[in-house]
């Protein structure tokens, strides 16, 4: 598995922009109405983005990168060893890969819808959805943050694929 990169998150984010925002004038033309944003979702993406905070967190230790050699492998096969299992570490990595990819296209997504509803932003609903979307895009960049991190913690330098 290949390291994410940047440009095809920002891709992924000014796709899913292009999309939040025509959606915000497609409600507006076909239905006549304000594009409401619930908060429901900013609070189930913050859920999201603290729980792959945390996991990145509490797989810090875990996850480090000790030498091969020395007393600490004597430590360590003498039951001493808190490393991570290789296939937690795969799946934690495939995590890390998928939370970074969501949380731009979501994000990304909820940027649009944000940037369509500048024009009613004055109005009560318009107001309300324009901050529940804003929140939502905050809550993607952390998101997006903590993947990336997580991602790097399960990345192997030299010398560490060895048993």
């Amino acid at each position: 598995m290949k390291p994410t990169k940047l440009v095809p998150l920002v891709a992924i984010a000014a796709i899913a922009l292009a999309v939040g925002w025509v959606l915000v004038d497609l409600v507006d033309r076909v239905a006549g109405r304000i594009l409401g944003v619930p908060w429901l979702a900013a609070v189930a993406l913050w859920v999201l983005a603290i729980g792959v905070l945390g996991w990145a967190l509490l797989s810090r230790g875990s996850l480090g990168h000790k030498p091969s050699s020395g007393p600490a492998t004597a430590t360590a096969s003498a039951g001493g060893d808190r490393r991570m299992p290789p296939l937690v570490a795969a799946r934690t990595a495939a995590l890390a890969l998928a939370a970074s990819r969501t949380g731009a296209l979501i994000g990304g997504f909820y940027l649009g819808i944000a940037l369509g509803l500048l024009g009613v932003r004055d109005t009560p609903t318009g107001s309300a959805s324009m901050a529940a979307a804003l929140t939502s895009v905050l809550a993607c960049a952390v998101l997006v943050g903590a993947a990336l991190w997580l991602e790097r913690l399960c990345r192997l330098r030299e010398g560490d694929d060895a048993p």
